[in-house]
């Protein structure tokens, strides 16, 4: 009986482990290879971080193994094959093969179950420059030290289950004959016991979690551990942003995980938040602080979106900022704490904000990892802003290199019947679509060539040192075919039984214009104008001066490849010696059918109020006819009236210019933004009700 009493928490036992945590974070080091010299170097470099063990073969290895266990293997290529070390090393030692070729290292690499930590080095440049050496040391060892540690901790969890079912199972007999004080006593015990190992399950998915977030190698294993975070502080809901630009430069928060779900990208316009706008999520960017509440009595940051578009009642809301450095980089925010089920009416913890704020430290690191202020969250690829600075940056380059003419070409591709797909198999199935396509993409085109995903499933690519049309157009059906060639899952349900892509293509020249040296951001959009007509072109949805692949009676069937075709003498002219206000203006391109209908607009610009006349409207945006000319680049209140409906929004004014001179008459562009999900069905229906779109522009 006396063993119940004993402490099961004994310090005996918490020394042993203490020790064994210590002996964990000590280092040995064995350096396998028959190169004495080589092996020489790399001891040297590798001595400040522990204790140096180096074997010539692996017999000498195996024998040395019996009485030294190693956190970091460094093995010469040549014996570095799984198939020759199978089961000498456990997977607490990080292997690192060194050698020469870095596809052999690769390749080395690649036969090592995924169990084992194995990473790469070149020993071309060990002596001149060690740093990604001692990094990739730094990263094996640590990673050794974190499988130790997990598992002395996991022995020592099993240890803690079994002394509480023994003390448990002792609680009968002890009922027969103790005091009621003894009693108290003993469940007081018991009851500190079961909350100990209670936050040591709590703690083991933390460590879980973080080891999940630094093995994550892309967007999608970042994504799942969002959900865990979910799961983690009890919350109903969780949604994650980053800080995005928009084509005028303007920063928003736009949400990679919405509520539990990855929005696709025709949920975007509705989810996006402009960090203008009075938002919990916008309010920790800008004031770069915690947010914790259950009280939204008076609180103007309670936006729309919250009330309309979360499919619940917001109870609780608990956001933290993700910084990089000292700069905002995104948000993570939760919604409704839970426990076992049941709504907490306080809310979110302080223990639950502080493991989100750490948490959001990992992120950030993650973020910066794979880079996704630069890469498209959703397909690796390049985000158009960061591809727009990489083409000028590339061009201003070759500017430099006065013996050389290069011809470049632009060349725009979308997905036939996308919608199509999306509406068939949902969005997920079309997110993955798109996931595919990037990546037969990325093999399809060359290394000096660049590409990102420009929107929706629309793609850009800029090819380099093109001789001529006939050498675009080469280039770009062979991409095309690979699309074709390659299987879809439920491509037979597409028009054609195949899911493909239609591509347009613009070529420029060094020799077009003297004033190549001045080459900027709307320059450049100009030629991408040119080369997404002749995308519409070989979609069928638009008649210009272009040259096609095949006859424009087949236009319809999709699946082509168009050049734009102009004068060079007209292109010069527009382009370098002074455009039209039109042609000044990059005007976005629409994503939905546009109606011609007429219905009044009024906008206000802080206390100025205009009314104006809708030419066309869509989805997306209108284009308007005023007396006067509305600012571009500036956000406007906005009410439409729609039959007996007023709709109100926001709006960005894209263009403003006046066509005619002799007439004050001004045509602008406006693109909504917080447009309700109530909102665009009343504009949906509207749309509806009144003749066919046009066309898509």
């Amino acid at each position: 009986m006396s063993g119940l009493y004993e402490d099961s928490l004994s310090k005996p036992r918490f020394k042993r482990l203490s020790e064994s945590l210590k002996n964990a974070f000590e280092n040995n080091i064995l350096i396998l290879n028959g190169n004495v010299k080589e092996a020489e170097v790399i001891k040297k470099l590798s001595v400040p971080k522990g204790k140096v063990y180096t074997t010539l073969s692996i017999e000498k290895t195996i024998t040395l193994l019996e009485n030294t266990s190693f956190n970091v293997a460094i093995i010469d290529a040549s014996i570095a094959h799984y198939s020759q070390l199978k089961g000498l090393f456990r997977e607490i030692t990080s292997i690192i093969v060194t050698g020469l070729s870095q596809p052999e290292l690769t390749s080395i690499a690649n036969e090592w179950p995924q169990n084992h930590h194995v990473d790469t080095i070149s020993t071309i440049y060990l002596r001149e420059n060690n740093t990604s050496f001692l990094l990739a040391l730094d990263m094996a060892a640590k990673h050794s030290h974190l499988i130790k540690k997990l598992k002395l901790l996991s022995q020592s969890q099993e240890q803690n289950k079994a002394e509480l079912k023994e003390a448990l199972s002792q609680i009968p007999e002890i009922k027969n004959f103790i005091k009621n004080s003894a009693l108290k006593e003993l469940k007081k015990r018991i009851s500190i016991e079961a909350n100990y190992i209670w936050l040591k399950k709590e703690k083991q998915k933390i460590e879980d979690l973080l080891i999940k977030l630094y093995r994550a190698n892309d967007i999608t294993g970042l994504l799942d551990i969002v959900f865990d975070i979910k799961d983690l502080v009890q919350a109903r809901g969780i949604s994650f942003y980053i800080i995005d630009k928009n084509g005028t430069r303007e920063k928003y928060l736009k949400p990679l995980v919405w509520n539990n779900h990855i929005p696709s990208h025709e949920d975007l316009s509705d989810l996006n938040v402009s960090l203008d706008s009075k938002d919990f999520a916008t309010d920790t960017v800008l004031s770069k602080c915690d947010i914790n509440t259950s009280k939204f009595e008076f609180d103007n940051r309670l936006s729309s979106r919250y009330i309309n578009l979360l499919n619940y009642s917001l109870k609780s809301i608990l956001c933290v900022p993700i910084k990089h450095e000292e700069d905002i980089i995104g948000t993570l925010e939760v919604y409704n704490k839970t426990k076992n089920g049941n709504l907490q009416k306080d809310g979110f913890t302080k223990e639950d904000q502080k493991i989100l704020r750490k948490l959001s430290e990992h992120i950030s690191i993650a973020i910066n990892k794979l880079n996704l202020i630069q890469f498209d969250a959703l397909t690796g690829l390049l985000r158009p802003a960061p591809f727009l600075e990489k083409v000028l940056h590339k061009l201003k380059s070759e500017n430099k290199r006065h013996e050389e003419n290069p011809t470049y070409s632009l060349v725009m591709g979308d997905v036939d019947w996308f919608k199509y797909y999306n509406d068939r198999n949902g969005h997920e199935a079309g997110n993955k679509i798109l996931r595919e396509l990037a990546d037969i993409l990325k093999s399809s085109v060359r290394e000096e060539d660049i590409i990102c995903r420009y929107g929706g499933e629309e793609f850009l690519f800029f090819l380099t040192s093109i001789k001529s049309k006939e050498e675009s157009l080469f280039f770009t059906d062979r991409i095309k075919k690979s699309i074709e060639d390659y299987y879809f899952k439920n491509q037979e349900s597409q028009p054609k039984n195949n899911l493909t892509m239609s591509f347009g293509i613009t070529n420029f020249s060094k020799d077009e214009s003297s004033d190549w040296k001045n080459m900027t951001l709307t320059k450049l959009k100009y030629f991408i104008n040119e080369a997404d007509k002749a995308l519409l072109e070989a979609k069928g949805n638009r008649n210009s001066m272009l040259y096609s692949t095949k006859d424009s009676a087949e236009m319809k069937d999709k699946n082509k490849i168009c050049i734009f075709q102009d004068l060079p003498e007209a292109k010069s002219e527009k382009y370098f010696n002074g455009l039209s206000s039109e042609k000044q203006s990059f005007e976005e391109k629409r994503k939905h059918p546009r109606y011609y209908t007429s219905a009044s607009l009024i906008s206000r610009n802080g206390f100025e109020i205009q009314v104006a006349m809708t030419i066309n409207l869509s989805l997306g945006g209108a284009k308007i006819s005023s007396e006067k000319q509305f600012p571009p680049g500036k956000k406007l209140d906005i009410i439409i009236i729609l039959g007996k409906t007023a709709l109100e929004c926001k709006g960005y004014v894209i263009y403003s210019h006046n066509n005619e001179p002799n007439l004050p008459t001004y045509h602008s562009g406006l693109k909504f933004s917080e447009l309700s999900l109530n909102g665009r069905q009343v504009l949906r229906d509207h749309l509806s009700s009144i003749s066919p779109p046009q066309n898509y522009i």
